[in-house]
């Protein structure tokens, strides 16, 4: 008998924090008591140049290499403008073997004692081999356009999608935008007066490819014109 597990409706924050790695187009690195503010990361993203490794108790032990403590942090800020845009930091640490250079185009090997994003949930601790083995998001490097588009061009579906809420959120709203979207669904937020509440609409069934993406939408469309009949109804 094959035991049925519950379908995912929300990343997790080793795929999360993949995501924002991968599509990061900036970073500060602290090391040496520098902070190096980098740009342009020439879509190669931050991994392009730094590549992580198990840190072991064996590394720079016996064999004169230097251990030097480096930091990297990345910002994932909504494309939208909501209130607290800061959606989640990660911070990466660890040690390198040489002083490191914001200059070079040479990827800096670093040896990562710990991976942290910290977000609305709280501060996760995610391991190495979790984030390896973690998949980037189908719509990470589409989604700014996306929702861009949506609040530009279809702010009559974000009202449509505000149905699928629960009502009790929606008491006092003063403005409802979309946050987030990524393989598992959509995420609102909604503003009231001094606060927010951030509202998760998931998938009929996770996205796997960005061409897919349509569908899943107006599958959320089609549950909130019913939703609103159904109450008209009752």
């Amino acid at each position: 008998m094959r035991l049925r597990t519950a379908r995912a409706t929300r990343p997790t924050a080793a795929e999360r924090m993949r995501s924002i790695i991968t599509v990061a187009h900036s970073m500060t690195v602290v090391a040496d008591g520098h902070r190096h503010e980098v740009h342009s990361l020439d879509g190669a993203g931050p991994m392009g140049r730094i590549h992580l490794h198990e840190l072991t108790d064996d590394f720079g032990s016996g064999d004169g290499t230097p251990r030097i403590p480096i930091r990297v942090e990345l910002t994932d800020i909504a494309p939208t403008p909501v209130r607290d845009r800061l959606r989640a930091r990660v911070t990466l640490t660890g040690l390198v073997a040489a002083p490191y250079s914001a200059e070079t185009t040479e990827s800096t090997c670093m040896h990562l004692g710990q991976a942290v994003i910290e977000d609305a949930e709280g501060r996760t601790y995610v391991p190495l081999a979790h984030l390896e083995a973690a998949e980037t998001d189908p719509l990470a490097g589409c989604e700014a356009a996306m929702l861009h588009h949506l609040v530009a061009d279809h702010p009559d579906l974000v009202t449509l999608l505000l149905r699928l809420a629960d009502p009790a959120a929606k008491r006092d709203l003063v403005r409802a935008l979309p946050l987030a979207i990524d393989r598992y669904g959509i995420t609102l937020r909604l503003e009231h007066t001094g606060t927010q509440q951030d509202v998760r609409l998931p998938f009929p069934s996770p996205v796997t490819d960005v061409d897919h993406v349509g569908p899943r939408i107006h599958a959320l469309l089609t549950a909130a014109r019913r939703a609103s009949h159904s109450h008209l109804a009752s």
